[in-house]
C-alpha cells in the first residue's frame, strides 16, 4: 500500500513532530509511504526535510505562494499522476482544501484528513463552508482527539460516520540519570530553586501572559522560584515587556526555540500548559514522558491527557489565580510532584503509546482500501 502524506510546512511544531513519529512508523508496518511538503519558498523547511530524510521516509517539495495559489492544485495533480498512491493523507487547512481537489482530479483510491487543532478561525462561514466542500472528498477524518471530534461533527457539520479518533503517541525519553542537574547547569539555576517550565510557541493560544500573571502570585508565596518560557513566536517582544512591567523579569527565562527541547522538562518541576484551546497538545505528553507533573487549562483535549488530581491538576483558561493556585502546592510540596508525575509517566505508556497510535491508523487505511 502507498500512501502520501500533505502538509504545509514552516517548521517542526506538534503536528510536524507527529508526522516524524508516524510515517516512520508506518514504513516499519510494510507501509510505502511518501512525504510532499507544502513550503513557502522564503522561508523554508530544512528541518523538517532533514529530519524526516534521517528517518528513512522519502520527501518531495511542493511550494506554495501564498493562501491562494491558483497553480498548486494542478501542479499537485502531476505529482500524484507521478506517485500514484492508493491513498493520499492530508495534514492541515492548506492541504486539505489543495490537496482534495488534487486527489480528486488524479483518481486517487482513498483520501483521509487528519485534524491536529479546533483553531478559532476554522469558525469562519467562508472556511466552514470551503472546509465543508473539501471534506465531502474525504472518505475519513481522523480527528487527535475526542474534543476534536466533536468539533469536527458540530462546528465544522463533518458528516459523523467519516469522523474517527486516533489520539497522538510518545514513547518516553530516555533521560540519563542526571538530566534535572544537567538542564538546571545549563540555564545557571541552582540545584533547590523552584522552577516552573512552559513550554510552547508564544502565541495568543498558549496563554503565556495568563501564566505570567499567576507567576506574580506564585512569587508571593514561593519567592524563590523561577519561571522557565521555551520557544518562540510573535508575542515574544510582548510578554517580554509584559514580564517587565509586572516586575518579575529577573526571575523568568525567555530561552527562545531550542532543537528537542523536551530534553529540557526534567530541570523542571512542574510543567504549565495555560492554552486557550488546543487540539491534543504533544507538549501534555513529553510532559509526561519527563514524569512532571502538568497544570493545564481545562479546554479542548486536555482533559482527555491530564486526569485532574491524579497525574496533574486543571484549571480554568484565562485564570491567572486559579493557575497560580495550582501551581503554588507542586512547587511546594516535592512528595505531590512526585506522585502526579508518576502517574502521568504511567498513563502515557498505557494509554498515548505510538505503537497504539500507529495501530490506529493503519486501521484506518484498510478500512479504506476495502471500501
Amino acid at each position: 500500500m502507498h500512501v502520501v502524506h500533505l502538509s504545509k510546512v514552516t517548521g517542526i511544531a506538534g503536528s510536524e513532530t507527529h508526522l516524524l513519529m508516524l510515517l516512520p512508523g508506518l514504513a516499519g508496518q510494510g507501509i510505502d509511504v511518501t512525504m510532499i511538503m507544502l513550503e513557502d519558498p522564503t522561508r523554508r523547511a530544512d528541518d523538517f526535510y532533514e529530519a524526516m530524510a534521517a528517518r528513512g521516509v522519502t520527501v518531495e517539495r511542493v511550494a506554495i505562494g501564498s493562501h491562494i495559489d491558483l497553480t498548486l492544485t494542478r501542479r499537485l495533480v502531476k505529482t500524484l499522476n507521478r506517485l500514484k498512491p492508493d491513498i493520499l493523507h492530508t495534514h492541515l487547512i492548506h492541504a486539505d482544501l489543495y490537496g482534495m481537489a488534487a486527489a480528486r482530479r488524479a483518481e486517487v483510491r482513498g483520501t483521509i484528513s487528519s485534524r491536529h487543532n479546533d483553531n478559532p478561525f476554522r469558525r469562519n462561514p467562508a472556511i466552514r463552508l470551503a472546509n465543508q466542500r473539501a471534506m465531502g472528498r474525504a472518505d475519513r477524518v481522523i480527528t487527535i482527539s475526542e474534543a476534536l471530534n466533536r468539533f469536527v461533527r458540530e462546528v465544522e457539520g463533518i458528516a459523523p460516520e467519516k469522523v474517527i479518533t486516533v489520539h497522538y503517541g510518545l514513547n518516553p525519553p530516555d533521560f540519563p540519570a542526571n538530566a534535572r542537574e544537567e538542564g538546571r547547569r545549563w540555564f545557571e539555576y541552582s540545584g533547590d530553586r523552584p522552577v516552573i517550565g512552559m513550554f510552547g510557541r508564544l502565541i495568543e493560544q498558549k496563554g503565556v501572559d495568563t501564566l505570567l500573571n499567576a507567576f506574580v502570585q506564585v512569587r508571593q508565596a514561593v519567592p524563590d522560584a523561577v519561571l522557565l518560557i521555551v520557544g518562540d513566536g510573535d508575542q515574544r517582544s510582548e510578554m517580554q515587556a509584559l514580564a517587565e512591567s509586572l516586575g518579575i523579569s529577573e526571575a523568568v527565562t525567555f530561552a527562545g526555540w531550542v532543537p528537542q527541547a523536551y530534553k529540557l522538562m526534567p530541570a523542571c518541576d512542574a510543567i504549565a500548559m495555560p492554552s486557550r484551546w488546543e487540539g491534543f497538545g504533544l507538549v501534555a505528553l513529553e510532559a509526561m514522558g519527563s514524569s512532571r507533573p502538568l497544570i493545564a487549562s481545562r479546554v479542548s483535549a486536555l482533559p482527555e491527557i491530564v486526569v485532574d488530581g491524579e497525574t496533574g491538576l486543571l484549571v480554568p483558561p484565562d485564570d491567572p489565580a486559579a493557575l497560580a493556585k495550582a501551581i503554588t502546592p507542586v512547587l511546594s510540596d516535592r512528595p505531590l510532584a512526585l506522585r502526579l508525575g508518576e502517574a502521568g509517566y504511567r498513563r502515557l505508556v498505557e494509554q498515548f503509546s505510538v505503537d497504539k497510535m500507529i495501530r490506529g491508523t493503519l486501521s484506518v487505511y484498510e478500512d479504506i482500501i476495502q471500501l
